[in-house]
């Protein structure tokens, strides 16, 4: 078995090796180092590992090249700040526990990682904390096993479990459909489930065409399985039809309980107590989409009067007091817990909170009095921040603004409301904009040029259109005043010693950053190596292509390699902000990552009732990763109602030919998209020609192998639309551009060794696949 080595132990041997050796120095084996990281996920830093060996000076240099070359090949991996095997499991993980092993102890894989190591569950000393089953999804702690052999059906770890998350309910979505005979069908809105048949007596009063929820029943010898409706959801064609689908999938719980909506409704408003400052006479206002229904921040802005800070501003912005109605243990907080967000499809919202906290007394209505914590920030000139401060106050809105009518009143249109305070208002908040933009731009965020499409609904719900909103500085305003918000929380409760959860993003990868390398040299660029990279590196090289035919492309690869947003309470910066400390904190109303940074706020500043308690500071590794886990639910569940609302729309559009883009390109065929509705599809590679496609990873692109022509990513063609499955949101294409030369491809191709892939065109076609 594996020995533990510990800073303790490791110091022990270098003294023994200094002995014999004289003035040698021990160093561990490219082994132990590996062994050290497997065993110590927590301490895996290049300083935690220095300090485990008793590494000093030139031994660090020594340790810093060794750890480099690890990454190099393959045998460690970044995260964070920290280095873990590569393909290991995260400390923290969601995983679904899917059997057991031949003594009956449960057995489980990370939910991100279907086909990856196998985890084997510890259960609860003596009998207590959560008692998992299979088919149960949990949130644990993962340790490796130290002798492990690598057989991929043995355990190689164990995991301590922190939550179990809700079962799912053994009932399933379908539409009902009545066949030519006169049967009822469940036609299945997921492809893994099967079609169900329904008894006349089982039928529930649901009609041809209606989206129900079904009750299984036990299998018959023969024929399909039969299925008993519980409930009609409504016609699939019927407004928020289609969100149910995504809703029902996904277990995003989407009714409060009796007892959540009891609680809000007792809720009385908040006061002006002695712990409340009176901001009432400060003219704030809020900026929001038009056809937002709650608003949770407010903002006012003025020249700042010190004589020593010339030309520098005073910003305020003002949040909704969530955790004034909210408490810790409440059974609203346990409820917004479960959620961890709200979820936006283009048809409703699946709040966080009940409507009479999010839509009611949390939200800033005009001209009327909400409690809020408002941080007041001074900046210089240069748009550097100089101080802040946190106040828990009272405040009322003076004007409630959509962003096209606050941008309109600057850009010389100003209508009744806001003619009257445009120069007082407006203006001030417009200046000190741009005071804080020049800071933005010193800082050099990853600044990314991929526009957002918004849908838009008739009144039955289904698509009247697609369009891409215009990006206004109103827009940039309000975001940049939140992120400076959200930097003066993290480094408010730092100071103070405070635990709290930061909105954390990692840098890529060495693995994606060479990824991206490979492929800017097909298209003649450069992108220097170093594990260290800057978001002003990507900046570089997104503005030398700006206008160029590849300009999209480009966008969407150095998209690609970036790593995803999470929480956590360690922090390791905000990369693709350039931010070395951030966290949420401007929208409790519809995360709860940000309610926590409230509640911290509030007890560390002594601000009155509602403050972080001491079993929440306990459980925040526990709370981090159950909301960025709903997190990217919530994000799976949105795409996948596009998806479907798209191919509704396009449904009757079967054999038209279309302007596409390609969108992802993988040795099975190309994925593309329809620039005008965002929509995406699949052409399968056995249908591109009649000669042998290679894939090139690097390069982005599949190409002939007799003639070098093919497609590259964000190639613009036309397609035909071939098939459609609008339950499953799923399209195919039919290519109808000619392959074009792709010179780099071939030598690329024969570069990269073991990336190759080739398809011939007899294969069997695929069928229609939903997205990459």
């Amino acid at each position: 078995m594996a020995r533990k080595i510990s800073g303790r132990n490791a110091g022990t041997r270098r003294a023994a090796s200094d002995e014999v050796r004289g003035k040698d120095v021990y160093r561990p084996s490219r082994d132990e180092i590996l062994r050290y990281v497997a065993e110590n996920p927590d301490r895996s830093g290049k300083r935690d590992i220095a300090k485990a060996f008793a590494l000093k000076n030139e031994d660090r240099i020594w340790l810093k090249e060794l750890l480099r070359d690890l990454q190099d090949e393959g045998l460690l991996e970044k995260s964070r700040k920290r280095l873990k095997r590569a393909g290991a499991l995260a400390h923290v993980a969601v995983l679904d526990i899917f059997g057991r092993d031949a003594e009956g102890a449960l057995l489980a894989r990370a939910s991100e990682q279907p086909e990856g190591p196998i985890v084997l569950i510890r259960q609860p000393r003596g009998g207590t904390g959560p008692t998992p089953g299979v088919g149960d999804r949990v949130l644990a702690k993962t340790f490796p096993i130290e002798d492990h052999l690598g057989d991929e059906n043995e355990p190689a770890y164990t995991a301590r479990i922190m939550k179990v998350f809700e079962k799912r309910s053994d009932t399933a979505l379908g539409v009902f459909r009545i066949l030519k005979d006169g049967t009822f069908r469940i036609e299945p809105v997921e492809r893994r489930q099967p079609e169900l048949v329904v008894d006349k007596d089982s039928q529930g009063g649901a009609k041809d065409g209606d989206l129900v929820e079904v009750m299984p029943e036990r299998a018959s010898r023969y024929g399909l399985p039969r299925a008993k409706v519980i409930s009609v959801l409504g016609s699939l064609t019927n407004e928020k039809a289609v969100s149910m689908i995504a809703i029902h999938a996904h277990d995003i719980p989407h009714i409060f309980p009796a007892e959540v909506i009891a609680e809000s409704e007792a809720v009385k408003p908040a006061t002006l107590d002695g712990k409340r400052e009176d901001w009432r006479e400060l003219p704030l206002v809020t900026i929001d989409p038009r056809d937002a229904k709650d608003y949770d921040d407010a903002v006012h802005a003025e020249p700042d009067t010190d004589e020593k800070n010339v030309g520098g501003v005073v910003v305020t912005v003002a949040i909704a007091d969530v955790a004034a109605y909210v408490r810790p243990g409440s059974a609203l907080d346990r409820e917004a817990l479960r959620r961890g967000n709200s979820v936006y499809f283009p048809d409703r919202v699946v709040p966080m909170l009940p409507e009479r906290i999010s839509n009611d007394l949390c939200s800033l209505r005009e001209a009327v009095d909400r409690p809020a914590l408002a941080v007041r920030m001074t900046f210089s000139v240069e748009g550097r921040k100089i101080r802040h401060s946190f106040h828990r106050i009272m405040m009322r809105s003076s004007a409630r603004l959509a962003y096209q009518q606050a941008q309109a009143a600057i850009d010389g249109m100003p209508d009744d409301k806001t003619g009257p305070i445009l120069e007082t208002i407006l203006k001030p908040l417009w200046a000190a904009y741009e005071v804080l933009k020049r800071g933005r731009d010193s800082r050099q965020p990853l600044e990314l040029d991929l526009p957002e499409r918004k849908i838009l609904l008739k009144p039955d719900g289904t698509v009247d259109s697609v369009i891409v909103p215009d990006r206004l500085d109103a827009h940039k305003l309000i975001e940049e005043f939140m992120i400076q918000a959200n930097v003066s929380a993290a480094e408010t409760l730092e100071n103070k010693k405070q635990k709290l959860v930061y909105r954390i993003h990692d840098g890529p990868s060495l693995a994606k950053q060479e990824s991206l390398r490979e492929f800017l040299q097909t298209i003649g660029l450069s992108l220097a190596r170093g594990a260290a990279m800057r978001p002003s590196q990507f900046n570089g090289i997104l503005e030398r292509v700006r206008g160029e035919d590849n300009e999209q492309l480009v966008n969407e690869v150095v998209l690609r390699s970036q790593s995803q947003a999470e929480y956590n309470p360690d922090n390791i910066g905000h990369f693709g902000l350039n931010l070395r400390r951030y966290a949420h904190f401007t929208s409790p109303i519809r995360r709860y990552a940000d309610l926590i940074v409230h509640r911290a706020l509030i007890g560390s500043l002594g601000l009155g009732a509602g403050g972080l308690t001491p079993a929440e500071e306990a459980r925040l590794d526990e709370i981090a990763g159950l909301i960025s886990q709903t997190e990217r639910r919530a994000m799976a569940a949105e795409r996948d109602t596009v998806d479907r609302l798209i191919a509704g729309f396009l449904a009757e559009r079967v054999d038209e030919t279309f302007d596409a883009r390609i969108s992802g390109v993988t040795k099975a065929g190309l994925f593309v998209q329809l620039p005008q509705y965002g929509a995406d599809g699949f052409i399968p590679i056995s249908s591109l020609g009649d000669e042998y496609y290679h894939f090139d990873e690097a390069a982005r692109s599949l190409f002939g192998e007799r003639t070098g022509k093919g497609y590259q990513l964000a190639d613009r063609v036309e397609v035909r639309l071939v098939e459609i499955a609008p339950l499953a949101g799923a399209m195919r294409f039919e290519m109808l551009t000619e392959p074009k030369p792709l010179p780099g491809s071939k030598r690329s191709f024969h570069k990269a060794k073991g990336q190759r892939s080739r398809a011939r065109a007899s294969q069997p076609r695929r069928g229609p696949r939903a997205r990459r």
